[in-house]
Formats: C-alpha cells, structure tokens, sequence
C-alpha cells in the first residue's frame, strides 16, 4: 500500500486543512458527549426526561457533563497510529495497518492497567494522558478482538459475525489522509476495521465513512462524497447493504420533515448494525440546518445515540470546520486539549512532515512523541 505523492501546501490550504481537522475530531468528541448521556435511551425516555423535544444540551455520563465513550478514545489513538506509520515510513518499514493496530493495543492497555507505564518508552505521549485510562463502554468486539496481538485481516478477520458500529466510529481519521486516493484511504480503513471487526457490512462501513470525510476534508460537498463513498463500495464482496443504506440515507432527505420518526426508517436496527448508523448520520448531516441542528437529530432516537452523534459530529465538523462547533459545548467537552493538540500534530505532520523528520532532518521533540519503534 502507497499514498499520492505528497502535495505542495500553502498556508492558506495549511489553515484551511488544520480547521478541518479540528472540525472533524473535535465534532466527534461533541457528538459522542451529547450521545452519552442518553445512549442506553429509548426516544420516548429520553422525551421524558428532557422534555418533549427531547435532549438538547449536554447531559450527564460518567459522573460529569462533557464526558466521552470509547469512540472519542479510539479515534484519538487510530490518528496516533497514523502519525506513527509516516514517521515510520523513514525507516522503510511502511505498512499503516500494523502502525494503527499498535495504536491500538496502546489504547487496549488503557482499559486494563491503572494508568501509564512510564516504563514502555514507545508509548509516545498520548498513552501518557491519564484520563484516557478509563473504560467508557467499548464494542465488546473491539475488545475482544484486541486481547492479544495478533493482526486481523480480510483473509482471517477477528470476530466474522460482529456487525454493530465499533470500528466505523474510529475511522475517521483515515479520512482526513488528503494526500491519499480514494480507493486507498477505503482499502486502509476496511482493513484496520477488520481487526475487530470481521462482518461485511461493519468493515465495509468503516471504509465508506472514511471516504465521505476524505472527500468533505478535500472540500467537496457532502452529497458528492457519499457518491464517491458508492463508487468504491462497488466492486467489493457483501457492499450491498451499506450501499443500499447510504441510498436510503439519500432518498430520505426529500421525504418530510427530519425527526425521530424518519431516522427509525433507516434501516430495521435503529443503528445497532454499522451500516444503519452510519445512513442515520449521513442522513442527520445532509439535513442539519447547522452542527448543533444535526447532532440532535443524530442523538434523539431509540439506538446507540454516542455511535451516530460521533460520525454525525465528525461529518459536520470535516465540513464546516472548528469554527461551526457550539462553542458552549466544546467549553465542557472532557479532553478538549488533547484532542486539539493531536489534531495539530496530525495537521502539521501531513502538511509538513519533511521538516520534522526524513533522511537529513530529525527532530529530537517529535520522535519522542511518536517513537519510530
């Protein structure tokens, strides 16, 4: 696997890329906060409990307002994984799926050990951040399929019948490869979902969903990405039902007035199965009046409300970029600076990798942050 060659960046496009990929991670932090506090919700409970427009602010999860799942902790260590693999990529070893399955038996570590081993010199600084050690309800699939050591792929996939939405909310950061094809940013995504996540249609939604933010991070309309995103499911065995869900996602935008009732169309698991969550956030971006518009919708139904408000969050921000975020929920947001500062690191090692690091240049700052071993 090879990325495009690198592109020339000027600042304008540097700020215009860093903004979108604030947007991005920091709109799927928000979306899966506002998830939390009504994640294990039926529509007519959370109407209940937050009147009959149901929730429209932050609420409480974890013992606080603000507070992430495991999608926010995923996605932080998946652009880990990332960074990794090109300061790697120096070194001749080039293989992306190996660098993001690292990254992610770190974040594994986090949710059995106490808080970080000071004594694991490769763990970089993000599994140094102690808040991350805390288990926010992972995919039992992500778990198990994390235990041991051993790399999952198409071939021999971990779990083969899990299906539900735990690899497809870590996958936008391969999105935000802008350097990269299409087909390639799909094929990386697929790949490293299928080491948790071996079903079809689960892997194959990571990968659809890395392409739409990809195209959305490269400027292109939402609409035209999600076309893009169907255009590379195409040739792929058991693309079917992603397909016809995103199609669905699509149609339903000219079928009335967006709410709860449209979003229980999509698909029969209320977005239990990955490909339904995802069309409900396809669907909740397309008609989103504005971000704060969009991830109600994507939170206020009957099913796994952190998983559609996280992929909602990140379409939304990839799109508009940071400055569209609620600012009153990014101020309660748990984690907001480091995901701010991985989302600068990213930003800065895809636009100016070479001055950090490369044959005749080694930044000491850098390495120690991503450890090349």
């Amino acid at each position: 696997m090879c990325a495009a060659a690198t592109a020339v960046w000027g600042r304008a496009e540097q700020q215009d890329f860093r903004a979108r990929v604030r947007g991005c991670l920091l709109g799927a932090a928000i979306g899966d906060a506002l998830g939390a506090g009504v994640s294990t919700l039926s529509v007519e409970a959370i109407r209940a409990a937050h009147g009959a427009d149901g929730l429209a602010d932050l609420a409480p999860a974890y013992g606080r307002r603000g507070a992430v799942t495991s999608a926010t902790q995923l996605t932080l260590f998946t652009v880990d994984g990332l960074i990794r693999a090109q300061v790697r990529r120096d070194t001749g070893a080039w293989h992306p799926p190996s660098d993001v399955h690292r990254a992610h038996l770190r974040w594994a570590a986090t949710q059995r050990d106490w808080g970080p081993d000071e004594r694991r010199k490769d763990n970089g600084w993000l599994a140094c951040e102690e808040w991350l050690y805390a288990r926010r309800d992972p995919a039992r699939a992500t778990l198990t399929g994390l235990a041991d050591e051993v790399l999952g792929t198409l071939d021999q996939p971990k779990n083969p019948a899990a299906r539900d939405a735990g690899a497809v909310v870590r996958s936008a950061p391969f999105g935000l490869l802008v350097g990269w094809e299409p087909q390639l940013v799909c094929q990386l995504a697929v790949e490293c979902a299928a080491q948790t996540h071996g079903h079809p249609a689960a892997y194959l939604s990571a990968g659809a969903f890395a392409v739409i933010v990809h195209g959305l991070a490269r400027g292109e309309t939402l609409d035209g990405s999600v076309q893009r995103a169907l255009v590379q499911l195409a040739a792929r065995p058991g693309h079917e039902p992603v397909a016809e869900a995103l199609k669905h996602a699509l149609g339903a935008v000219r079928q009335g007035i967006p709410g709860p009732a449209r979003i229980a169309s999509l698909g029969d698991t209320d977005g239990e199965h990955a490909e339904d969550a995802l069309a409900i956030a396809v669907y909740c971006a397309l008609v989103s009046e504005d971000v704060r518009h969009g991830l109600r919708l994507a939170v206020n139904h009957d099913g796994p409300s952190e998983a559609t408000g996280s992929l909602t969050g990140a379409l939304l921000g990839a799109l508009h970029g940071e400055t569209a975020l609620p600012p009153a929920w990014l101020a309660e947001l748990e984690g907001r600076s480091t995901v701010l500062e991985l989302a600068d690191d990213f930003a800065m090692e895809m636009t100016q990798g070479p001055a950090l690091h490369g044959p005749g240049v080694s930044s000491p700052g850098w390495l120690a942050r991503y450890p090349r071993g």
